[in-house]
């Protein structure tokens, strides 16, 4: 066949002269040569009206077919846009709890930092009560010894005026 399209009605004439020539089985009973082979309806034509019923139907059943598989991909895009909104909402949510625990620690942090010189004194007050508890203890063993000291003495001098 041309690759060419004709420029003039006339040329078109021609080449479906030519396509008649080659295929008589694309001739209409009715009205003689047609262009297509894939079609035998006749606008003019009485049809059977069952026949019609049944094409009528067919290319409505196509219809709801062709219209449920390009709204199929539709419905896949709305319910991605739903997720990714979802989504989106979840993200704010723990950017906001992100910020609230950064703010929180910050303050922990800030609140530690003042409290450092208050705990560093309670330590040394801690260690300087840990020294007066050792004395206290040294005091206590020293009064003791000297309590028994003391009680000798008294027990001697107490035994030699007894035997004066």
């Amino acid at each position: 066949m041309d690759t060419e399209k004709p420029s003039t009605s006339a040329a078109a004439a021609a080449s479906a002269q030519v396509m008649q020539d080659q295929n008589p089985l694309l001739d209409s009973p009715l009205h003689g040569p047609t262009l297509s082979s894939s079609s035998s309806f006749e606008a003019l034509a009485h049809h059977d009206p069952n026949l019609s019923r049944l094409a009528t139907q067919m290319f409505q059943k196509t219809e709801e077919y062709i219209t449920h598989e390009l709204n199929a991909p539709l419905e896949d895009y709305r319910l991605l846009e739903e997720m990714n909104k979802a989504t989106i909402d979840k993200y704010k949510d723990m950017r906001q709890i992100a910020e609230n625990l950064n703010a929180s620690t910050s303050d922990l942090s800030l609140k530690f930092q003042q409290l450092a010189p208050l705990m560093q004194q309670i330590d040394e007050i801690s260690d300087t009560v840990d020294k007066l508890e050792a004395a206290a203890y040294k005091l206590d063993a020293y009064s003791i010894a000297l309590e028994n000291r003391v009680k000798c003495v008294l027990q001697r001098k107490a035994g030699t005026h007894v035997t004066q």
